[in-house]
C-alpha cells in the first residue's frame, strides 16, 4: 500500500470500484423506490470528479434478472450522461479482446469503437441477481455491451472446466492484468476448484511486472460446507481480490497470510435486507496502481438511506419488569417505544450537514422475548412511526432465544455424543461423520501425514464394506510415499523434515493425485484381503444397495507392482448369483440368518492402525528390502540406493518428526474417532439402504 499523493502521475492506473448497485430494488415503493437510482448517479459522479480511468463493477448491477423499462431507460441515460464525451483514454489494452469480450458480435472495448465516443470505459462482471439465462445465455449487461454503454467480462461459456483470461492493459510503465469470473452456484464452483478445473492463465512474459486484478461475486462468508468459496482457492499470484456479492461494507483492503495478497469488500449501494451487515456505512474504493504498488481511498456514499439496528433482550430488563408484572406487555411495548425514538434522535444528528441523505432513515428493534413475556400487535406499534421512518411496516421484530450451542475450541471441550446424536436414523454416513468431526475439532487434531479426504475414504471402506485392510494400507502407503519424497529432497534436520512433510501435504489436498493415491490404497486392501482368500463372509453385490459414490462393480482393479502379489485373486471370488460364494452370503431369510456387523466389530480402527508396525517384512517395506527411487512427485534427479533406508537414513524412521510424532498424530486422531464409531450406531449391512 503507498499513498495517494505519491502514485498520481502518467503511470497510474485510478479504478473506481463499487459492487451490488441492485438497481431498481424497490423500485415501486413511494419512499425508497429512488434510491438506488440516486446511489448510481453519486458514483458515476464520483468517476468524473477523480478522472478515473475506467469504473469496475463486481456484479449485481441490476436487482432484477429481467429489469422494468423505467430501470433500463434510467440506467442507459445515467451511463450515457457521465461516461460517453471526449476525454481521451490514457491505457491500452494489450490482450486478444476477442476472448475477453466474448458476449456480443462487438468483440471489443467500447472505447476503441469508432462509432462512440467513451471517457469513463465501464467494466463489469454479472453477479446472481443479474445473471445470463435463457438458451442464449444472455443477461442485463449483454444488452447494456452491445449499445456500447457496458463492457461485460467474466462470462464462463462452459460449466465443465473454466479458463480465466485477464484483460492485459497498460498505462505508461504499469502494467494491469484484469482477471473477472462471474456469478456460478457455489457449490459448483467450489467442486470446481476442489477438481483443479479452474485456471487463471497468466502473460507469458514478464510474469512478475504484472499487477493481477480479480473480481468475483460469490459466498465469502461460509453458508455450508460447499456453499461459499474459501479464499484459499484463489491463486496466490493474485495482488487484489475484489469480492462482490456480501453486502457488509469492508472496502479497506486485507491481507490473507496464507495467499499473500489482499481482499476488498465494498459490499452494497443500498440496503436490500434490514439485517447488521447492512447498518455498516456504505463506501466505493478509489484504487490507485502505480508498478507493483497500489493505494485504496475511502469514498463514502452520501446518498444511502441511514439504516439504525438495535438487539434488545426483555430478560436483561428484570429491574424494569418481568414476566409476572402487572401490565407488562404495556410497559415492554413503552420501552421498546422508547428505543426506537432514541434511534430515530441519532439519526437526525447524523443527517444535519448531509443535504444528500434521505430524510426518512431505516429502523428495526429487534426484541428477543423469551423467558415467558408475551409480543404486542406490531402493526400498531408502528403506525405511530409511519410519517418517521422509510419501513413503516417492520420497524420491530419478535424473535425467541436460539438454544445456545456450545463453542467447539479444541478436544478437550468437543460433546462426541452431540457430534453422533442420533447418526443412525438420521442417515448420516461414516465419511460425513468424520468430516463433520474434522470441522468441529481442525484447530487441535491435524493429522501430518494424511488427509480428511484420505481418512474419510479409508474409514468409509472399512465400516461399510467390511475392508478391513482399508486403514492400514492407506496409513502405509502414505507414510512410504513421505518417506521417499524426504529421502529425494534429502531433508536431515528434524525442522526441516516437519515443515517438508506440511507442504507436502498440503499439496496434494484436494488434488486429483490425491484421488489416485486413495484409490491406489484402497485397491492394495482389496487385493491383499482376496490374496489371503478372506472373501467368504463378504456379501455380493446383489446383496446390499451401496450408500456411496462408487458401488463396488465400479471399483477400480487392483493394479499389479510393487511386490504386493495385486493382480492375483482379482477374478472369482464375488460371483453374482452363482457358486457357493454368493449362495452362502445371502440370508435365508428376513427373519433370520441375517448377517450382522460382527465381522466389523471384530477388528478396531485402533487395531487396524496399529497393525501397520507389525507388516514391516511384508514386500514394499522400506525397513526390510533394498529400494530403488522410481516414482518420484517432484522433478528433480532420481538417486538410487543399494543400502537399506535404515541404514543410509534412520532419521527418516527414527526422528520424532517422521516417525513418531507422525504416528503419535495419528494414534491420537483415530483414537477420538474411535470413541465416536463406538457410540454411534452401526446398521446391519443387509439393512444398509441408499
Amino acid at each position: 500500500m503507498s499513498s495517494e499523493n505519491t502514485m498520481d502521475d502518467e503511470d497510474t492506473f485510478k479504478i473506481l470500484i463499487s459492487t451490488d448497485i441492485h438497481l431498481g430494488y424497490l423500485e415501486k415503493d413511494a419512499i425508497r423506490g429512488n434510491d438506488s437510482y440516486n446511489t448510481l448517479k453519486e458514483i458515476l459522479e464520483y468517476a468524473k470528479k477523480y478522472e478515473v480511468d475506467f469504473i469496475l463493477l463486481g456484479g449485481d448491477l441490476f436487482h432484477e434478472n429481467k429489469p422494468s423499462r423505467r430501470c433500463l431507460h434510467t440506467c442507459i441515460t445515467m451511463l450515457r450522461q457521465y461516461c460517453m464525451g471526449d476525454t481521451p483514454i490514457q491505457f491500452n489494452i494489450v490482450s486478444d479482446q476477442a476472448v475477453n469480450f466474448n458476449t456480443t458480435k462487438f468483440s471489443w472495448v467500447n472505447y476503441q469503437d469508432e462509432n462512440l465516443n467513451i471517457s469513463i470505459p465501464v467494466l463489469s462482471i454479472h453477479g446472481n441477481h443479474d445473471d445470463p439465462t435463457g438458451a442464449e445465455g444472455l443477461c442485463a449487461l449483454d444488452l447494456l455491451s452491445a449499445a456500447g454503454l457496458v463492457n461485460h467480462f467474466g462470462h464462463s461459456q462452459s460449466v465443465e472446466k473454466i479458463e480465466i483470461n485477464p484483460i492485459l492493459m497498460q498505462k505508461g510503465k504499469t502494467k494491469l492484468a484484469l482477471y473477472g469470473l462471474g456469478s456460478i452456484p457455489d457449490e459448483r464452483l467450489y467442486r470446481m476448484f476442489v477438481n483443479n478445473q479452474v485456471t487463471m492463465l497468466r502473460p507469458k512474459e514478464d510474469q512478475d511486472e504484472w499487477f493481477n486484478l480479480f473480481t468475483l461475486h460469490q459466498n465469502r462468508s461460509k453458508h455450508g460446507p460447499t456453499n461459499y468459496i474459501p479464499e484459499q482457492f484463489l491463486a496466490d499470484f493474485i495482488d487484489l481480490v475484489v469480492w462482490g456479492h456480501e453486502h457488509e461494507c469492508l472496502i479497506t483492503p486485507t491481507r490473507n497470510e496464507q495467499q499473500l495478497f489482499y481482499v476488498t469488500q465494498p459490499g452494497s449501494s443500498v440496503a436490500t435486507s434490514l439485517s447488521p451487515g447492512e447498518a455498516a456505512k456504505k463506501h466505493i474504493g478509489l484504487l490507485r496502481v502505480n508498478g507493483r504498488k497500489m493505494n485504496m481511498q475511502k469514498l463514502p456514499l452520501k446518498t444511502v438511506r441511514q439504516f439504525f439496528i438495535q438487539d434488545v433482550v426483555l430478560a436483561d430488563y428484570q429491574d424494569r419488569f418481568t414476566p409476572d408484572t402487572l401490565n407488562v406487555t404495556k410497559k415492554v411495548e413503552e420501552f421498546c417505544y422508547a428505543k426506537v425514538n432514541e434511534m430515530l434522535e441519532e439519526a437526525e444528528r447524523e443527517r444535519l450537514g448531509c443535504p444528500m441523505t434521505p430524510e426518512k432513515p431505516l429502523i428495526r428493534l429487534r426484541v428477543d422475548y423469551s423467558g415467558g413475556f408475551e409480543a404486542f400487535n406490531t402493526s400498531r406499534f408502528s403506525q405511530k412511526f409511519v410519517d418517521r421512518v422509510a419501513n413503516p411496516k417492520d420497524v420491530i421484530h419478535f424473535l425467541r432465544r436460539r438454544e445456545q450451542k456450545e463453542d467447539i475450541k479444541d478436544e478437550i471441550n468437543v460433546d462426541y455424543n452431540k457430534l453422533v446424536k442420533n447418526t443412525a436414523t438420521e442417515g448420516l454416513r461414516v465419511e460425513d461423520l468424520v468430516k463433520k468431526f474434522f470441522e468441529a475439532a481442525e484447530q487441535k487434531v491435524q493429522l501430518s501425514l494424511l488427509t480428511e479426504q484420505g481418512m474419510r475414504k479409508s474409514i468409509q471402506e472399512f465400516v461399510d464394506k467390511d475392508e478391513k485392510d482399508a486403514i492400514e494400507e492407506l496409513i502405509s502407503y502414505q507414510l512410504e510415499k513421505t518417506q521417499r519424497h524426504l529421502l529425494a529432497r534429502g531433508v536431515t534436520t528434524e525442522q526441516d523434515i516437519d515443515a517438508e512433510i506440511k507442504v507436502f501435504r498440503d499439496s496434494k489436498k484436494n488434488t486429483t493425485e490425491e484421488e489416485n493415491e486413495i484409490k491406489e490404497a484402497m485397491n492394495r486392501a482389496k487385493a491383499h484381503r482376496l490374496e489371503r482368500g478372506d472373501d467368504s463372509d463378504r456379501l455380493s453385490d446383489g446383496d446390499v444397495a451401496m450408500d456411496s459414490d462408487e458401488g463396488l462393480s465400479s471399483f477400480p482393479q487392483p493394479t499389479r507392482g510393487r511386490g504386493r502379489g495385486a493382480g492375483r485373486g482379482s477374478r472369482g471370488g464375488r460371483g453374482r448369483g452363482k457358486g457357493a460364494a454368493s449362495a452362502e452370503s445371502k440370508p435365508a431369510s428376513r427373519g433370520r440368518g441375517q448377517k450382522s456387523v460382527s465381522s466389523t466389530q471384530s477388528r478396531s480402527i485402533m487395531q487396524a492402525f496399529q497393525a501397520t508396525s507389525q507388516r514391516s517384512s511384508r514386500p514394499g517395506s522400506f525397513a526390510a528390502e533394498e529400494i530403488s527411487i522410481d516414482d518420484s512427485d517432484e522433478d528433480i534427479p532420481v538417486r538410487k540406493t543399494t543400502q537399506p533406508l535404515q541404514k543410509q537414513h534412520p532419521h527418516l524412521l527414527q526422528s520424532t518428526a517422521v516417525s513418531l510424532k507422525v504416528k503419535a498424530s495419528l494414534l491420537k486422531a483415530f483414537s477420538l474417532i474411535t470413541v465416536m464409531m463406538m457410540k454411534m450406531i452401526i446398521p446391519s449391512k443387509d439393512q444398509v439402504v441408499v
